[in-house]
């Protein structure tokens, strides 16, 4: 069966659901917060999302070690469609099937971890309060200083699942989410980060445990992505109750006419 777009939400969300953690992303991007954003293209029982709502076109395609042939299978196929230059999530062994038509930057492999032990959320005291639209200065500039270069979707503080803290009135740390869905069930933290000044006070951990107990209340699987070389924050989410489920790799795709030209 050759590649096409699939435009159907009900036959996605069955095809993602099989594996909920690993695809919590891509579940995500079905609710109708993201979906104007999304094109989806399916191989047989493989699926592969190209995300438009950043800056940098996203593909993401993950499969389990054995589905890993034929999602690749796709992605070739998919290759003479995609933009000259995009980001892309694959899961290990994925990026080869691109190679052929892009000259790829590799940012690193990462985990995607789950919360599989929710009573550990209990181990810190949570903390924060809910962030939205009035807060976006102090937000913007506590990135600009503790977490330069993340991804941060503006529109993600009208789901009322930002928490921050303060201190003397300054915004401090601050935990959030890429994917909010309660009507797939589905969660992804984010933007994760506490000011310099403040670190080694255990805020992080805080204000993540406040966070996911608020999400438990809507969604059944709360997942994130981590750098696997990010020894202290994988730590930190180990703590309150999260496991790696998965592995992944990020890239900077740019198509080899573009970059010969």
């Amino acid at each position: 069966m050759p590649v096409r777009a699939e435009h159907d939400r009900a036959v996605l969300a069955r095809l993602l659901g099989r594996d909920p953690v690993l695809h919590a992303y891509q579940l995500g991007d079905l609710d109708d917060f993201f979906w104007p954003y999304t094109s989806w293209f399916r191989r047989g029982e493989q699926v592969a999302l190209l995300y438009h709502g950043v800056d940098l076109p996203t593909l993401l395609a993950f499969a389990a070690p054995a589905d890993t042939g034929s999602l690749a299978v796709l992605l070739a196929e998919m290759a003479p469609v995609l933009p000259a230059r995009l980001y892309a999530h694959l899961s290990p062994g994925l990026a080869d099937a691109l190679a052929g038509s892009f000259r790829l930057a590799s940012g690193g492999r990462h985990h995607r971890m789950a919360l599989t032990d929710p009573a550990r959320l209990g181990v810190v005291a949570p903390a924060g309060v809910v962030l939205g639209a009035a807060d976006l200065p102090q937000v913007r500039e506590l990135y600009a200083q503790a977490y330069p270069g993340n991804w941060f979707d503006e529109r993600m503080l009208q789901t009322g699942q930002y928490l921050g803290v303060r201190e003397g009135g300054t915004l401090v740390a601050v935990a959030g989410v890429h994917v909010f869905s309660p009507a797939y069930r589905v969660a992804a933290l984010g933007n994760v980060t506490t000011h310099p000044r403040w670190r080694g006070r255990g805020l992080g951990a805080s204000v993540v445990a406040a966070l996911c107990a608020r999400l438990r209340e809507s969604v059944e699987h709360v997942t994130l992505n981590v750098k696997a070389d990010n020894v202290a924050a994988v730590r930190l989410y180990e703590r309150v109750g999260f496991t790696r489920v998965a592995d992944y790799d990020e890239w900077t795709l740019t198509a080899l006419a573009a970059a010969a030209g």
